[in-house]
């Protein structure tokens, strides 16, 4: 069924982050930080593949994410959805759904052998493609998926996803240069929030996040190893 009336952006940034604590995707470590994939520290870290488990809230996210498009985008601004390898293919099987659209995922890499693609399923030239991952922090592994997207010979000017880090200042310029824009559910600020409003952790791991988010290259530059 296509989502037509939900709540204001607002309020679905803080149900999708709500959401998010609930089933705990959310940890907060100021202590002894996370390792990103950069090899950089952070005292955050998110699980948004874990939502695949738990069905009334994976419904409830991808009817946002499905409105939040249809809002920000168009009603009839998409051919085809495109999942990004491997969080990706869920969820954009789950929007193509809702938005009665053909589905495809994008590779990392060629798999080597066979037809060697990176495009699985049908996407035609002309098809305009919305890619769909569970989350970005600085943009920039979008932009890969984006260019193998407009190789077949369809268009990608929007991504989704349901978790934008939203502390990178450059991230929306990074995606518009290369004429991509981005859409999203709810950001480390709007998780932050909430976890204050619910008293999800303690004042002083709270205190650092925020020290984090509000300096995240300085934050992390004091304590690389």
């Amino acid at each position: 069924m296509i989502p037509s009336t939900f709540p204001p952006k607002d309020e679905i940034a803080r149900l999708t982050a709500r959401a998010l604590l609930e089933i705990r995707a959310v940890h907060f470590n100021a202590g002894t930080p996370f390792t990103l994939a950069s090899g950089l520290p952070s005292p955050t870290y998110i699980d948004c593949r874990k939502l695949i488990s738990y069905p009334r809230i994976r419904s409830t996210l991808m009817d946002f994410l499905s409105v939040t498009v249809m809002r920000e985008a168009g009603f009839e601004a998409f051919d085809n959805i495109a999942g990004g390898e491997t969080a990706g293919i869920p969820f954009a099987a789950l929007v193509a759904e809702r938005l009665a659209l053909p589905m495809t995922y994008v590779r990392k890499k060629p798999k080597g052998y066979g037809r060697n693609a990176r495009i699985e399923g049908a996407m035609t030239e002309g098809q305009r493609v919305l890619l769909v991952e569970d989350l970005t922090t600085d943009g920039g592994s979008k932009l890969s998926f984006v260019d193998a997207i407009r190789e077949t010979g369809a268009t990608c000017g929007h991504t989704a996803v349901i978790f934008s880090y939203g502390i990178f200042p450059d991230t929306e310029a990074k995606l518009g240069a290369h004429g991509v824009r981005l859409h999203h559910l709810c950001t480390w600020w709007d998780v932050l929030a909430e976890a204050r409003a619910q008293g999800s952790f303690d004042a002083a791991t709270l205190a650092e996040v925020e020290s984090f988010l509000t300096a995240p290259r300085a934050w992390q530059d004091a304590r690389k190893a």
